[in-house]
């Protein structure tokens, strides 16, 4: 299974996923507190996967031809971006700016050429499974945790974050306007939804660092509407998971099954 989405190149993506997570349980834990060696071991043991999976998926953009990225680039593409910023917020955390900024560079460079790949949608770009559609709130992440990443490194939530931050606001208004893009995959519960929760939980994150900074009464409102909005879906996608526990490990897998699409060699 796992050979199976190292080689799908859009489970490929996914792989990136429990070392996200852990490197943002590594910044909440209470145990575990900045400029300590168990954080340091920690952070080498969560980001060096990051850094490797980065060397497979990103060498081969450049690597296999004019046509590949344009193939295989698709929304969930972009987790392994967020997985590089991540990692640099977590670096800047410790006081290793040197690498923040190598992390941070790695991952906003190939965010752009996602950014652009996309936006051109080339052939093969939008062929992504209509359940898998929620991923699309990725193009919101990235940009989001980006702001907060580059605030971490420079200590301040200068332009160049409030910049990032614009960007993933304007591209979750985007979305959120065309529901017809999440009709199919809203008929029925199932795992992807949770797709919703992070970008909305780390944009949330971004305006209460941005209301900080600016001390306005719209920022603040903008600040409580997300909060309340992230706060709302979170606790709806629990409860229907809840409710729908048979479908955490579907029998129809999108990976396993859909073999029409294209799979990436080693």
């Amino acid at each position: 299974m796992v050979k199976a989405e190292f080689l799908h190149h859009v489970g490929v993506n996914y792989l990136f996923a429990p070392w996200i997570s852990w490197l943002l349980l590594l910044q909440s834990a209470p145990f575990a507190t900045p400029k300590t060696t168990s954080y340091y071991v920690l952070w080498w043991f969560f980001a060096v996967p990051v850094v490797a999976l980065d060397v497979k998926i990103y060498g081969q953009w450049f690597t296999k031809g004019k046509k590949f990225l344009s193939t295989v680039a698709n929304p969930t593409s972009q987790i392994s971006v967020i997985g590089n910023l991540v990692g640099a917020l977590a670096a800047a955390s410790m006081g290793w700016k040197e690498s923040a900024v190598c992390l941070f560079s790695l991952g906003m460079v190939h965010y752009l050429v996602l950014l652009v790949t996309l936006y051109q949608r080339f052939s093969g770009s939008d062929r992504i499974p209509a359940m898998l559609r929620p991923v699309f709130f990725l193009f919101f992440a990235a940009p989001s945790v980006a702001s907060l990443a580059w605030e971490s490194i420079t200590g301040a939530f200068d332009i160049a974050s409030k910049m990032l931050f614009f960007l993933s606001l304007f591209l979750f208004i985007s979305l959120v306007c065309r529901p017809a893009l999440f009709r199919r995959s809203m008929r029925r519960f199932n795992v992807a939804w949770w797709a919703y929760s992070f970008p909305l939980t780390i944009l949330a994150l971004a305006s209460t660092e941005y209301a900080e900074e600016v001390k306005g009464s719209i920022a603040h409102l903008l600040m409580l509407l997300l909060l309340a909005l992230s706060v709302l879906v979170s606790l709806g996608l629990t409860i229907f998971t809840l409710l729908n526990t048979r479908m955490l490990l579907p029998d129809n897998d999108p990976i396993s099954t859909l073999h029409h699409l294209p799979t990436v060699s080693p």
